[in-house]
């Protein structure tokens, strides 16, 4: 599903195809996309984008004439770009551009979101106010990683999942990260160490690296839809061997969530946490 390496290159490739173009026509299907929102606010968008900002996995776009969008790719959503005719499964919103190209919000599952709103209010919206530093837009040091998820109780993977303390990290990048860091994903937050710190926020920065390079391109392709090999490190390899000792990756179940894991390269010691089983996600 889209995290932020997913999101932010929808968001390059949405001010590529609007660069130099205007919208001519906005239109959507009447669906769950747009709840708490009003359709014909949409229909109303026009003209040129002025800016399209990421926060976490929220989209900000700024259209001439003061109008502006919140979007959200949810588990399924993504933007493609088609020419005027060619269908498009599971279209859900359209940008009609002045090239003849349409820009197409596809979103099998309808958890995507799609909220008109002045531009000038998009950042005050309750939902981007909630997000905490965006590792990417933001930066992000180990001592800012740290401040901002240390105090938390819940197990580090969870803790990194809560966009209100790091935004932009899901299932999958979260795991891979720890993966990367040699922690496991059930260690309290506050019993990491200096250099622990300093080696996840590094983890953080390589997978979200490797994300950008692996979605770049018009034609994202998650690995939920099952059309892609699994490109990741730990993540959905549980019972398969571990891609640098060969010991067996293991999953559990944190917050609803399968967590995959290695348990010699991520180690138990100190951890208190559901029995993991290998196998199947």
């Amino acid at each position: 599903m889209p995290e932020l390496p997913e999101v932010e290159i929808a968001r390059r490739n949405l001010v590529r195809w609007f660069s130099g173009r205007r919208l001519v026509r906005a239109e959507a299907d009447d669906t769950r996309i747009f709840r708490g929102a009003e359709l014909r606010h949409f229909t109303e968008l026009s003209g040129r984008l002025e800016s399209l900002v990421r926060r976490g996995k929220y989209l900000l776009f700024a259209f001439e004439g003061g109008r502006g969008l919140l979007g959200h790719l949810g588990m399924t959503g993504k933007f493609v770009r088609r020419t005027e005719g060619q269908g498009e499964p599971y279209s859900r919103a359209r940008f009609h551009l002045d090239d003849g190209h349409v820009l197409h919000f596809s979103d099998a599952r309808m958890f995507g979101r799609l909220e008109p709103a002045p531009a000038a209010q998009l950042r005050e919206l309750d939902v981007v106010k909630a997000l905490g530093r965006d590792p990417l837009a933001d930066g992000l040091t180990a001592g800012q990683l740290e401040k901002a998820v240390a105090p938390s109780r819940q197990p580090l993977k969870v803790a990194l999942m809560d966009q209100a303390r790091i935004t932009g990290l899901g299932n999958i990048h979260a795991a891979e990260a720890l993966f990367r860091a040699g922690i496991h994903p059930s260690r309290e937050p506050a019993s990491l160490s200096p250099d622990e710190w300093k080696r996840l926020v590094g983890a953080i920065r390589a997978t979200i690296d490797f994300g950008l390079k692996e979605q770049e391109g018009e034609e994202p392709v998650y690995l939920e839809e099952g059309r892609s090999e699994n490109p990741f490190l730990v993540y959905g390899r549980a019972g398969g061997p571990c891609s640098r000792c060969g010991t067996p990756v293991e999953s559990f179940t944190q917050a609803g969530r399968t967590t995959h894991f290695c348990p010699k390269c991520q180690p138990r010691s100190g951890v208190h946490a559901s029995k993991p089983r290998a196998g199947k996600r």
